[in-house]
Order: C-alpha cells, then structure tokens, then sequence
C-alpha cells in the first residue's frame, strides 16, 4: 500500500471495503479471507493475490 502512495482510509475510499475490516486485515486478525474482499484489494493496489497471502506450512 505505501510504495503505491495509499493508507487503509484511501484503499476504503477506493473499494469501499469497511475500514474495520481493512484494519482486521492488515493486523491479519482474520479468520476466514473472503475473495470479494481480496479481489477489491488486488484491484485497488494493482497486484496478485500472492502478493497479499503467503501460504505458510
């Protein structure tokens, strides 16, 4: 988000994803990740999604 020049009030300005939740995302308080949310996401910062989540095993 900041090498794009955006905070989270920006990205909710611009996908319209509630701030709380965005806020539950970037702590990674989230237990389930919904794919409408991730894809605003993509959009809105021009990436992949495996720039947003990295699979840990």
């Amino acid at each position: 988000m900041e090498s794009n020049g955006l905070n989270r009030y920006k990205v909710n300005k611009l996908t319209g994803i509630p701030y709380q939740t965005l806020d539950r995302y970037f702590k990674n308080e989230v237990a389930r990740y919904d794919s409408d949310v991730l894809l605003k996401l993509c959009v809105a910062l021009d990436c992949g999604i495996e720039d947003l989540i990295e699979v840990v095993r």
